[in-house]
């Protein structure tokens, strides 16, 4: 009879306990799923990204959850790759890499390299940490996107203009003429955004090209490279993805985008399909800027 009492004590206890621990748990501060809603790991994700040619993290750029964990996926990608680890991001241009260079080589200071490498405002918070981490591990850096005047020329003017550049400016683009494939659900909404002008939808396919490009020419067999950008930049497999496949379509690619929703604890099918894997925040995390 004490046994039976006992037991049942327990049961009921435990059956407490756990809703108490449940109910202080409070909301997380992220969930991840696959491009199908399915809830998956952190684990699952890093397993798929260790056997990746190419890891493109796509972040909201103020959300402070996404750089925590492009930092953490970094040191884990380290781990396993050491050296054949590049890392790479949409936040430097690439006129920007030689400063890079010297930077990493201690020929700069850190002060000269910041001051002449125009980086983002949110650069202290947000990126520092990745270039930090690049230049402890004698990891190679690649400033990926296109110099901002050039893109400003096209959203003026037009892809054409770029033909009028000289050679020693053209050193900064992918060969041209950049390829318009205005099908592309990306370029679409640029030009619903943009009251259908072309102009604005080719600045956005300048940037993708020259950030696929850079990435091409300095991924080697058998090296990882771990690309940060703005989620727009690769959501669907398009942009700079559509242009990479078009250099190397047998390229292993891994997708990770990241949003915002009101409660993450179930991704919203609108968002299905963005990524590989899909990182869902809630919408009133602290933003870094």
């Amino acid at each position: 009879m004490m046994y039976r009492f006992n037991l049942i004590f327990f049961t009921l206890f435990s059956a407490f306990f756990a809703t108490n621990i449940a109910a202080q748990d409070g909301p997380n501060a992220y969930k991840i799923f696959n491009s199908k809603g399915r809830n998956m790991s952190y684990n699952d994700l890093l397993k798929d990204a260790r056997d990746a040619d190419v890891v493109f993290f796509g972040e909201l750029h103020n959300n402070a959850i996404a750089h925590w964990l492009q930092l953490e996926l970094c040191k884990e990608l380290y781990a396993r790759h050491q050296d054949k680890l590049i890392l790479g991001g949409e936040f430097f241009e690439a006129d920007n890499q030689i400063a890079i260079n010297e930077y990493f080589l201690d020929y700069i200071s850190e002060r000269s390299f910041e001051s002449e490498s125009r980086p983002w405002s949110n650069y202290t918070t947000d990126y520092k940490p990745i270039i930090n981490f690049a230049k402890k591990y004698e990891l190679r850096f690649v400033a990926t996107n296109v110099p901002r005047r050039y893109a400003s020329m096209v959203a003026k003017k037009g892809l054409k203009e770029l033909d009028e550049l000289p050679g020693y400016s053209k050193i900064y683009l992918p060969p041209l003429p950049i390829k318009e494939d205005y099908t592309l659900g990306c370029y679409q909404r640029m030009l619903e955004m943009s009251d259908n002008n072309p102009l604005f939808a080719q600045a956005q396919m300048l940037k993708d090209a020259t950030m696929a490009q850079n990435i091409f020419k300095n991924l080697q067999p058998k090296e990882t490279f771990f690309h940060i950008n703005g989620a727009f930049h690769s959501d669907y497999n398009e942009g700079i993805i559509y242009y990479l496949r078009l250099l190397n379509p047998d390229l292993k690619i891994l997708v990770i985008s990241t949003v915002e929703q009101e409660k993450a604890e179930k991704l919203s099918p609108d968002h299905y399909l963005r990524g590989d894997y899909i990182i869902v925040v809630p919408e009133d995390m602290t933003k870094t800027h």
